[in-house]
């Protein structure tokens, strides 16, 4: 079979004149040959509502409840896909995750598919059938739902490609494809016409929200080519492929900004061997993700400041583990909500020197103070304040000619 995994984001889906636009792209396929594999998200602002209900009745809803709750976005809009695919005379049917079952691990909020069973889909792909699936969400060992995580859909669409060996998958969303920077920060940003898994994962990872970051990391452990294109205008997109498969001349592909980081930092810490395990051990146990870290050592040697940066939503959660950890002493707990970062990327970095002068002699011309740093071999983050970011990613995006 000729299989095609096409997946459509909330805002693609967000009213019934864009569900009946969704239904007559599909068909297109369907008149292509393929057989169609459709994943959903919910409708735009669905979750949102949902996830600041759940925040009123609690600050810390249950983990389990929540994905029970979050989940429900899904069945509606994959629901009125399919009934408007039978309208137009097509056989078709929605599926929940559960319902194939699409398994998880228990990690509720963030879980990863361990398995999808196909049998299902299969048979109803060779009786003419198009499934359209819940995306976001799975079914642990223990009959629970579990979600994937903000932006999830796309890993559900990444792993059915795997598992069904589709040709394609295609991710359908509301821009017209991945861009040098968001245009909602800077509005000269360009189209990036192909790009490599690992730029794609850098760019994802330190804010860029096209994709999630684990979608992009199972893409490129499977090898699967991603399109991503506008659901609303007929152009192509942006070709997420292996590196080998890419001719560029430019250093750096794209710029990347957060707006939810928080810098926490401990003072006076008593330097001595494990410490710093001892701080993060029960961060990683209750699944909160550490990313930029530094650490300053005293003159004399007994004491040390460590700094690192968390998402915004982790910070409650992160200051109630510390206070509580009784391994740790330090003299002060200090936290900066008013942090952003901002990354640049770009494969082209590794056999180019100087890059990392460019961008802090160009953060200096515009008088933005750094904070914090942190680089991997296509990438170089900074911490700077909040205020600063759109004037950071103009500069370096013209620093490093992306207009062009």
């Amino acid at each position: 079979m000729k299989i095609v995994v096409l997946k459509f984001g909330g805002t693609s889906v967000g009213t019934v004149d864009r569900i009946k636009k969704v239904a007559d792209i599909i068909v297109k396929y369907v008149k292509k040959k393929y057989k169609v594999i459709v994943v959903s998200s919910a409708m735009s602002g669905v979750t949102n509502d949902l996830v600041k209900k759940s925040k009123i009745l609690s600050q810390e809803f249950d983990r389990m409840e929540h994905d029970a709750l979050v989940s429900s976005g899904e069945q509606v809009s994959c629901a009125l896909i399919a009934g408007r695919l039978l309208h137009l005379g097509y056989k078709s049917r929605s599926w929940t995750g559960w319902q194939l079952p699409i398994l998880t691990d228990e990690n509720h909020t963030s879980a990863k598919i361990i398995q999808i069973n196909k049998k299902k889909i299969v048979k109803f792909l060779k009786n003419g059938g198009i499934p359209i699936i819940t995306g976001f969400q799975g079914i642990t060992l223990k009959q629970r739902i579990a979600t994937l995580g903000r932006g999830g859909s796309d890993a559900s669409a990444i792993m059915l490609a795997k598992y069904f060996k589709a040709k394609k998958c295609v991710i359908f969303t509301d821009v017209t494809g991945v861009m040098t920077t968001d245009p909602r920060v800077y509005k000269k940003a360009k189209k990036i016409k192909i790009i490599s898994y690992e730029e794609m994962l850098e760019m994802s990872s330190l804010g860029s929200k096209v994709m999630q970051s684990t979608s992009i990391q199972d893409a490129r452990l499977n090898r699967i080519d991603v399109d991503v294109k506008s659901s609303f205008v007929k152009k192509y997109g942006t070709l997420i492929t292996k590196r080998k498969n890419i001719i560029n001349n430019k250093i750096i592909t794209g710029i990347s900004s957060t707006k939810s980081d928080a810098k926490v930092t401990l003072v006076g810490v008593k330097d001595k061997p494990g410490i710093a395990a001892s701080i993060f051990k029960p961060l990683s146990e209750n699944y909160i993700n550490v990313d930029m870290v530094v650490q300053n050592i005293s003159a004399d040697g007994k004491e040390t400041d460590l700094t690192f940066t968390i998402k915004s939503e982790d910070l409650l959660k992160t200051q109630k583990l510390i206070k509580q950890n009784k391994q740790i002493k330090y003299r002060e707990l200090i936290i900066d909500k008013n942090v952003s970062k901002v990354s640049i990327i770009g494969v082209g970095m590794i056999t180019t020197p100087g890059v990392t002068y460019r961008m802090f002699q160009s953060l200096s011309k515009k008088n933005i103070n750094i904070l914090v740093i942190s680089t991997s071999e296509i990438k170089i983050s900074v911490l700077i304040n909040k205020k600063h970011v759109k004037k950071a990613v103009s500069a370096l995006h013209k620093e490093f000619k992306l207009e062009k």
